[in-house]
């Protein structure tokens, strides 16, 4: 059960933002049934068997698509889908059998998600490429890091989950809900760098607005900025990040700099270096726990940096239940929250081919279809 309960998505098999898409989506409720290859390279890194936290709650269903009864198969699914999620090369879907139009022709009411780096169009479109790729193009990479060395982001997270697995969750659930309200179904055109490029949007608005220069290392959220990590005695970090005034008065004064005149103009970029500098040499003084007594719980706007097995035992993410072990794996609870329709345990991950008989059996194959279909599994 979930907000999405009775919602029932296709997943053609792929790596990074679109399987994290089919989870989030199946951690809302939804039917997700995920088409997997028949056997996977146990040579791939990003082969994670058991440990796929992103087919979570997925039914999971085995095909040679290069069968052709596969691929009818699949086009029987996508007649009873609400929305498709794929994440080839522009084309290798058409080449396939499942491009927009076949799909289209079966089902006019679905919604059709395609998920890619570069896009469907353009001269970089059937170029390979990764996260940090896609991000360096957009500009979404250009702030992240200090001046004169090379910019450094957190690993997918910026491009493939943020400008690309949320865009395309959005865009599905959008196109969803125009089809409810009596529209036709689309193509949803799910590029990394139209999201993360999106994503700046905030970014740019200081930067019009003076706050952040191009120029990386000047701007009022990065580079050598006195608001951000810093290393303790014991070798752990915090973050700070008090920006307003009042927030910045109070990490001041529990630090004993609330009368230091250095700390008078903390919004001058000639003091930053310096405010970092003094900022540094004092946490440095003193271990990670010294400075969570003084701080968390005010506002002071202070955290730890955690691991994530960490963060699980904190005891605001404990209360919360963000993190959890499921069949020994750490994982993160589905989010967002909703009041009505709370989602459920998250579903366990599936067994490559789990599900392929009842799925295909509800899909309307008989007996010996489903047999011919499965016989090599």
């Amino acid at each position: 059960m979930g907000v999405l309960d009775g919602i029932r998505v296709v997943e053609i098999a792929g790596i990074g933002p679109g399987p994290f898409c089919g989870m989030l989506l199946a951690d809302m409720g939804a039917d997700v049934i995920l088409v997997e290859r028949v056997s996977g390279s146990t040579g791939d890194p990003l082969n994670m068997g058991k440990n796929a936290i992103v087919n979570r709650g997925k039914r999971s269903l085995a095909l040679d698509l290069k069968d052709a009864r596969a691929i009818d198969a699949v086009l029987k699914l996508v007649e009873r889908a609400d929305a498709l999620i794929e994440g080839m090369r522009p084309g290798v879907m058409e080449r396939l059998g499942l491009g927009p139009d076949s799909c289209l022709a079966r089902n006019p009411k679905l919604v059709y998600g395609r998920m890619t780096g570069w896009g469907q169009s353009g001269p970089l479109a059937q170029t390979a490429g990764h996260d940090l790729n896609f991000i360096a193009l957009s500009g979404a990479l250009w702030y992240s890091g200090e001046p004169g060395k090379p910019p450094l982001a957190p690993p997918t997270l910026v491009g493939d989950m943020g400008g690309g697995a949320l865009y395309l969750a959005m865009g599905l659930l959008a196109g969803i809900l125009n089809v409810q309200r009596g529209g036709a179904g689309q193509v949803v055109d799910a590029a990394v760098v139209d999201g993360s490029a999106s994503l700046m949007n905030l970014l740019l608005s200081l930067h019009a607005a003076g706050q952040m220069p191009i120029e990386r290392g000047r701007g009022i959220l990065d580079g050598p900025h006195w608001c951000g990590t810093y290393a303790c005695a014991d070798g752990h970090f915090v973050s700070v990040q008090a920006l307003e005034p009042q927030f910045n008065a109070l990490l001041f004064g529990k630090l004993g700099l609330g009368d230091d005149p250095e700390f008078s103009r903390p919004y001058d970029p000639g003091c930053y270096a310096r405010l970092r500098e003094r900022l540094a040499a004092l946490f440095a003084t003193q271990p990670r726990r010294h400075w969570v007594d003084l701080f968390e719980g005010s506002d002071a706007c202070f955290a730890p940096v955690l691991t994530p097995a960490e963060a699980m035992t904190h005891p605001h993410m404990a209360a919360r239940g963000v993190y959890a072990e499921r069949d020994g794996v750490l994982q993160a609870a589905p989010a967002p929250r909703f009041s009505a329709t709370p989602a459920g345990e998250p579903g366990a991950v599936p067994q490559r081919g789990e599900h392929g008989a009842e799925i295909l059996c509800a899909a309307g194959l008989d007996e010996n279809e489903i047999g011919e279909l499965l016989a090599e599994q």
